[in-house]
């Protein structure tokens, strides 16, 4: 079933983990968000929108869906055809994968093109709230037909009948799409439209880019900045200061948009912090607290208290007697409840309300005992400017999750802290200041507590025009946009059949204000102060302009390269130079010897002179060899150049010796000298002679270098230059020696014993060949590690150096080992056992690195799971040198063989939850799960009978039988929860029952959304037994004070609402139903107030990764 319906407008900008569907995804997340950055960039012009349209999709009997591939019917928005694409089972992720796809792209014609910003929904059809929203804009066309987000959301949870994605095994999905003009991203110049450019992105640092603007456009500040000392001889990504002044300048005088790498390395972040996303809060504290211990003992030193800290004044009163406790505290912002406030003002009134401490909660006045008392906040002063954080996160203690408050929340343009005659400040506050604040900045969350996009709007002059600063890109808005679209709340979509009476849709706007900047107007003309290149120091202006011209002299570079061709010579001093130290197959990396940058039309002769210039050697004394790239991949010198070559351009041999258009010229320069070491004319070559490489291996030290070239004739055998070889060498005359062809490396190294004897026409020896020979073996080398060159060479090509961290440490290199990619696994454990000083290697567990993320990979090596070293360091297309271990308390191999369960323990007569780890082979039963957790708890009594539950959200999914095997029981998204069995269940007549009992709490409100918490429960009940009778056994087994129970409500649940009970009530004639669980599970609710603390292992798996500034 499918609806069309136009709603309005809403500007949510896009969310940062977006890519276009592909049935092979490579690699991790974050290499999505990269590829968000160049398509979020596109953006609509501050100009009147077009009308959007909402698409509605019901897909029934979604649990059957058999095909890999799942299509929406066809809907039209801007006058194109569009479809909804879904991966039901996740595009080779265990997520729902979701597009939104062209539908008529294989009829287009050549060069079609469309951008549209667009939001899918995964709508929760039990309370609206916890719909699933993200939102993107795309430009698409004939290659990326459809554009859309691979991980929407986790199949656990779609799947999750109790969520309210999946309701009668329907799911409800929505796509609000807008067709807008297709624009030239590289045409838009932010610079010449507004005045100012934006900051690149990273991968995920949106969140920063908003703050450091908003930073930026506060003058003070940025004086300030410029102010802090930095020498010549910083270097920008070792200091934070000058990373933030290099920053600020280029703000101030680029043209184009900046980068924000020098300051991310300064402050210690590797890769993967720019792709993990943090809070810009979080951020903005360490960030302030990093500097202003920068600025101690400087010129500036205080300048971040000045702006931005404030005072209040914390007390306690006492009402029947004369005594008052108070406390000053500084602050640098502010954090505003959200929830339950309708604007900043009542969120002060909220934050100065004063609580009651009386009762039980009575204050201990020092000399007085308990006293009924007042507690309360009031500000002694505001700062210059202040920064308010608005709690749009919470923690929501009843589902144990963090959830965004998308409520909507007002703020205003000037903001009055005096008002209601001052009803916010302290008895000793400076009356004489004037509380009266601006609107300067709003930073901006669009998307949901997982993830989403930042961004700033900023009125820099605190004139009437608002800019946005949206990473690099930078409009002009109105006020509208800054205000009203930012409160948040809900939007109510125009009745599509005004003619019937259907209740209005109403959807949440996902993009609001998260950070409030205000600057008070008696200081805001000294904060908005004048700050130009004189209060920049002159090293740092030095610097940057010549950043500025070497960045132009790149781009000149780069407009020009089709002029030029690069030629690259080497030499015998660069083989000497390189073989031995980081080279030891072929002869020479190009990249290391000297480069040429000629223009193609230069006559090759020229060139010449310009190679006398550079090396001494005169133009009639130069041989110039090609180098060829053979099939076995090896690259030597193939031919000289013959003289009618080197009349032609250099851009024409260039063409012939390869056919790549950006391919360079490499040469090798063969230089012929006397005696005296002085260049000679090269002797003439003739078909016959062949030119010959040569390096020596001394086996005792494990050496090889390069020793030279001879020209040969091919008819002539390795023994007629052995005398030439011993004198390149060194050696005694009689010395005898052993040659070897060294044939190629990849993918396996092919080095073969030359036969003296036998012609080097016969051997297959060749221009550019390479002969390597040491000493005649004898038996003390015998005993060397690698006695001959083929050995040597096969070391060395697989050996690698292996930086050793513990999983305790993941970001510490214990220490290093060299290994060889050859070794098995065997060779590596026990290596490391050696170096650990470990009798038992088998003990050790090895985890593989993720070169992406910068961490362990989730699951280890299994033992003996990979065949060798090489096994162990690649990902993906890359190899990493890290590796992890952590050493176990029983070997591998039998830890192996047992599955390791979780479970929960609840002691029957104490109010405690403790965990154990289970360790048992994984053919053992639940029986025998029970069997080791009495040996590990503390029993009631020698016969208690155990039980094990499966718990899913506190609610029991399944009671395990004692027979089932563990081996499939899955503790990492279910918890176990074992108990004690009552005595009263043990023997059930047939007029009792078991029910399931769960704590539950209701929301406030319209939807009144039922939540479960605590630890669910089985109960007998009996027939005929009122509710009355059940209450007392409930609470003698919950220990509950008489004062707390009083309070508590019963329901019947049967379709996941509550039916209240009264104590007269006969609770088992409700009871019908058996075995039914999820959404229409039968249950007894307790509400009450959840006031237990949170156990660890409600949330044992969550983890987020704090903010820090590391230098």
């Amino acid at each position: 079933m499918t609806m069309i319906t136009p709603p309005p407008l809403d500007q949510q900008e896009d969310v940062e983990m977006l890519v276009p569907h592909s049935d092979v995804v490579e690699g991790p997340q974050p290499m999505e968000v990269a590829q968000l950055e160049a398509a979020a960039a596109v953006e609509n012009p501050p100009a009147e929108e077009p009308p959007s349209v909402k698409f509605t999709w019901l897909i029934p009997g979604f649990t059957r869906l058999n095909t890999r591939k799942h299509y929406s019917d066809v809907f039209v928005a801007g006058g194109y055809k569009w479809r909804v694409l879904i991966f039901p089972k996740g595009n080779n992720v265990d997520h729902l994968a979701m597009y939104l796809d062209v539908a008529d792209a294989a009829s287009l014609p050549y060069g079609w093109c469309r951008y549209s910003h667009f939001g899918l929904t995964v709508v929760n059809q039990i309370n609206n709230r916890y719909s699933v929203r993200k939102e993107t804009q795309h430009q698409f066309n004939a290659r990326e037909s459809d554009w859309g987000f691979t991980s929407f959301m986790p199949l656990g949870e779609l799947y999750d009948p109790t969520r309210g994605y999946l309701v009668n095994d329907t799911v409800l999905i929505e796509a609000e799409v807008s067709v807008r003009k297709v624009l030239d991203y590289w045409a838009y110049d932010s610079k010449k439209e507004t005045g100012f450019v934006g900051l690149k992105n990273q991968g995920a640092t949106c969140y920063m880019n908003s703050l450091l603007e908003t930073l930026y456009h506060i003058p003070y500040f940025r004086k300030a900045v410029y102010h802090m000392p930095t020498t010549e001889n910083d270097a920008p990504t070792a200091s934070i200061p000058l990373a933030l002044q290099s920053l600020f300048y280029k703000l101030q005088y680029n043209d184009t948009s900046v980068a924000t790498k020098e300051l991310t390395k300064s402050f210690g972040w590797d890769t993967y912090d720019s792709f993990m996303q943090h809070d810009v809060q979080e951020l903005n504290r360490v960030l302030c607290e990093k500097l202003e211990d920068k600025m101690k003992g400087t010129v500036v030193e205080g300048t971040i208290q000045k702006l931005f800290e404030g005072h209040q004044m914390n007390y306690i009163e006492c009402i029947n007697v004369d005594y008052k406790s108070t406390r000053k505290e500084s602050f640098y912002d502010l954090q505003l409840d959200v929830k339950g406030c309708k604007d900043v003002y009542a969120s002060f009134d909220k934050y100065v309300e004063v609580e009651r401490l009386e009762g039980d909660n009575k204050y201990h006045a020092e000399g007085h005992d308990l006293q009924d008392a007042k507690k309360g906040v009031l500000f002694m002063d505001f700062p210059p400017v202040l920064q308010l954080q608005l709690k749009r996160f919470e923690y929501d203690f009843m589902r144990d999750i963090m959830v965004k408050i998308n409520d909507r929340y007002e703020f205003p343009l000037q903001l009055d802290l005096d008002r209601e005659n001052g009803k916010y400040l302290s008895p000793d506050a400076d009356k004489s200041v004037r509380n009266l604040y601006t609107l300067h900045s709003v930073l901006v969350h669009s998307g949901g507590v997982n993830g989403g996009h930042y961004y700033a709007y900023i009125r820099p002059t605190l004139s009437d025009q608002w800019y946005k600063f949206d990473d690099e890109r930078v409009t002009k808005e109105d006020v509208n946009r800054v205000l009203e679209e930012q409160y948040g709340g809900e939007e109510e979509l125009p009745q599509n059949n005004p003619g019937f009476n259907n209740p209005p849709f109403k959807f949440t706007k996902y993009s609001n204000a998260y950070m409030l900047v205000y600057i008070r107007e008696s200081d805001k003309d000294k904060i908005i102060c004048n700050v130009d290149e004189k209060d920049v120091a002159e090293h740092l202006r030095v610097r940057l302009k010549k950043e500025q011209e070497e960045k132009e002299d790149k781009r000149k570079y780069k407009a020009e390269a089709h002029l030029f061709t690069t030629v690259k010579v080497a030499r015998d001093e660069d083989i000497t130079e390189q073989i031995g130290k980081n080279m030891y197959f072929d002869l020479v990396d190009h990249e290391k010897v000297k480069s040429f940058r000629i223009e193609k039309q230069t006559p090759f002769l020229l060139f010449k002179e310009e190679v006398a210039k550079e090396f001494g050697v005169p133009v009639e004394l130069q041989r110039f060899w090609i180098w060829a790239k053979r099939q076995n991949h090896t690259y030597r010198p193939n031919r000289p150049l013959l003289s009618h070559e080197e009349l032609q351009m250099v851009g024409h041999i260039r063409e012939a010796s390869n056919k790549a258009n950006n391919a360079e010229l490499k040469l090798f320069l063969e230089i012929v000298r006397g005696p005296d070491e002085r260049p000679i004319p090269p002797p003439a070559k003739s078909f016959e002679d062949i030119l010959l490489f040569f390096k020596l291996y001394d086996p005792e030290n494990g050496v090889l270098r390069y020793v030279g070239r001879l020209m040969v004739k091919n008819s002539s055998k390795p023994m007629d230059i052995i005398g030439e070889l011993i004198q390149m060498a060194g050696f005694a005359p009689d010395e005898e020696i052993e040659l070897f062809e060294e044939i190629k490396f990849q993918p396996c190294v092919m080095c073969e014993h030359l036969d003296k004897n036998t012609s080097f026409k016969l051997s297959q020896i060749e221009d550019g060949d390479i002969i390597c020979y040491q000493k005649a073996l004898s038996i003390q080398e015998n005993e060397c590690p690698y006695p001959d060159v083929p050995s040597f060479l096969e070391y060395v090509q697989n050996r690698e150096v292996v930086r050793f961290r513990t999983l305790e440490k993941p970001k510490d290199d214990q220490f290093t080992m060299e290994l060889s990619k050859l070794h098995s696994y065997d060779d590596v454990v026990d290596r490391l056992a050696e170096k650990i000083g470990l009798d038992d290697s088998s003990k050790i567990r090895l985890t593989p690195h993720n070169c992406y993320s910068q961490q362990p990979k989730p699951q280890p090596i299994k033992y003996r799971g990979v065949d060798h070293l090489s096994d162990m360091l690649a990902h993906y297309n890359q190899t990493s040198d890290i590796l992890y271990y952590e050493v176990l308390d029983i070997p591998l191999p039998e830890l192996q063989g047992l599955k390791i369960l979780n479970v929960a323990f609840h002691h029957a007569s104490k109010d405690e939850v403790i965990i154990h780890t289970i360790r048992l082979p994984k053919q053992s039963t639940v029986g025998d799960v029970i069997n080791e957790l009495k040996t590990k708890v503390e029993l009631s009594h020698q016969d208690a009978e155990l039980r094990l539950l499966e718990v899913f959200s506190h609610k029991i999914y399944k009671t395990f039988v004692s027979t089932e095997r563990i081996e499939s029981i899955n503790d990492h998204y279910w918890t176990l929860l074992a108990e004690e069995i009552p005595e009263e269940e043990k023997n059930i007549g047939p007029n009792a029952r078991l029910i399931h009992v769960y704590h539950f709490t209701k929301e406030s409100g319209q939807n009144q959304q039922v939540h479960n918490f605590g630890d669910p429960f089985v109960l007998v009940i009996h027939e005929g037994e009122t509710l009355e009778e059940i209450k007392t056994r409930i609470q003698k087994k919950l220990h509950v004070p008489d004062e707390d129970f009083a309070k508590w409500k019963f329901a019947f649940f049967s379709t996941g609402r509550p039916d209240y009970l009264q104590d007269t009530d006969v609770v088992y004639n409700r009871f019908q139903r058996k075995d039914v669980y999820g959404a229409w599970e039968q249950y007894l609710g307790l509400e009450h107030v959840d006031n237990a603390p949170k156990r660890a292992y409600h949330n044992r798996h969550a983890y987020e990764k704090p903010v820090k500034i590391y230098n």
